[in-house]
């Protein structure tokens, strides 16, 4: 019998000297009839990562990595026996090196459609949901010194609780600037934060938030529901801010010129596991979203009832854990559906789950109205942090057609859901489009 293989898989990502670390979800498939085949594997991503390793028999395989966007990388590589044979991916294209992160992630091009002779593509539809502050000129090259960041974006980092009811919400359509919109939202004191670093590329600026707020710009009081208050070229954008999320830094990324994705205002979360679980997420690639969340589970069997440590990364489990569930009973995550609802009552998104976990298992009346009153709760409860929150609540509201009060509701669930950005994880709102 011959000696077995290994597979060393990982992710080079270009560095600026800060930690780039992520893992992503790929595959091991033998090029013949004969070989190791492998599924979800989990691929380590960063400037300097270490490989992870796959025992396998020898002979020629073909590597994939499926990165968050939907793009999959391959590599064909040949595994001898009795050695540990590299298998390199390589991402260091990303257009500024603080982006390499938002470039794994997809929400950016790469650095030859920025940086090469030809122009870059402007997108003129509303569907691409456009933020182009400047012009092309003659050349058709849209020069960053155009660009005019000042007052690009404020942080709300303490919102009046009752500003984020879905009617409130719907109300910042009518507000003529978005200073009106954050007086309308804010609590506490608001903050224009500063432009980003021109060295990240003033037509894509980046900016970083921490537990206590933004990063390289003075804090303030920090509450349970932050926002970021875009406005550019005419448009206006309500953001979503998921903080705090433990230790890891949450990044918002202002296309101004191109996305990939037709997304104008992109967030993420550096959590090296969760921040590519939440892409695939978005992505509804559930599956591979609930790969990296697997994690999670450890921690619930260690300690089962516990209250969850970070109960954003625990509500985005749910909604994965949820969307691809299919076993007949209770399962180890149920305890968490109520720990969210019961322990975070101004996250809208632990109502949400409890609610369509409710009406997923009623089999009878008593259960169907039980699920109808936690729908209207957690609707009472504000707008949700995730997207998917937003369309779950429509379609379990859907399931009362005959019932007035969840008629009234779904009226509002939809027309702010015609607003939102739904190709991304986190509630990013549409309020005014420009005219560009």
């Amino acid at each position: 019998m011959s000696a077995g293989a290994t597979l060393a898989v990982r992710l080079f990502l270009s560095s600026a000297g800060e930690a780039n670390d992520a893992v992503i979800v790929g595959d091991i498939r033998p090029a013949g009839l004969d070989g190791t085949e492998q599924h979800d594997i989990l691929i380590p991503c960063g400037s300097s990562p270490e490989p992870t390793s796959y025992a396998v028999t020898p002979g020629r395989y073909l590597v994939t990595a499926t990165l968050p966007s939907g793009l999959v990388l391959t590599e064909n590589v040949t595994a001898v026996a009795g050695r540990r044979t590299a298998v390199d991916f390589v991402m260091t294209d990303s257009p500024y090196e603080t982006h390499s992160w938002q470039y794994l992630m997809g929400n950016i091009e790469p650095g030859r459609v920025y940086h090469g002779p030809a122009p870059i593509p402007l997108a003129e539809s509303v569907a691409s949901r456009s933020m182009v502050a400047a012009a092309a000129g003659p050349d058709g090259v849209v020069p960053d010194t155009a660009v005019d960041l000042a007052a690009l974006a404020t942080w709300i980092g303490d919102a009046e609780p009752a500003s984020c009811s879905f009617a409130s919400v719907l109300a910042l359509r009518q507000q003529a600037s978005g200073q009106g919109v954050v007086q309308a939202l804010a609590r506490g004191e608001p903050q224009v934060l500063p432009a980003p670093d021109v060295r990240g590329g003033a037509l894509a600026p980046l900016y970083r938030f921490g537990s206590h707020g933004p990063l390289h710009a003075p804090g303030g009081p920090v509450g349970e529901r932050q926002f970021l208050v875009v406005e550019a070229a005419g448009s206006l954008r309500l953001v979503t801010l998921p903080l705090p999320w433990g230790a890891a830094e949450v990044e918002v990324l202002i296309n101004l010129r191109q996305s990939p994705t037709g997304s104008a205002v992109a967030v993420t979360v550096r959590d090296p596991v969760a921040g590519a679980g939440l892409a695939y997420m978005s992505q509804g690639a559930l599956d591979s979203a609930a790969r990296l969340f697997a994690g999670l589970r450890a921690d619930a069997e260690e300690t089962p009832g516990a209250a969850p440590a970070h109960p954003l990364a625990t509500a985005a489990a749910c909604y994965v854990l949820l969307g691809t569930d299919r076993s007949p009973g209770e399962t180890y995550w149920d305890a968490w559906l109520e720990a969210l609802a019961e322990g975070s009552p101004r996250l809208s998104d632990g109502a949400i789950l409890r609610a369509v976990r409710t009406l997923r298992r009623a089999s009878a009346p008593p259960r169907l109205r039980e699920a109808r009153d936690r729908l209207i709760e957690a609707f009472e409860r504000g707008v949700p942090l995730y997207t998917l929150g937003l369309a779950w609540l429509v379609d379990g509201l859907s399931a009362f057609p005959d019932d007035p009060e969840c008629r009234r509701r779904l009226d509002e669930v939809r027309r702010l859901s015609w607003l939102a950005d739904m190709r991304e994880p986190f509630l990013i709102l549409d309020l005014r489009q420009g005219s560009t």
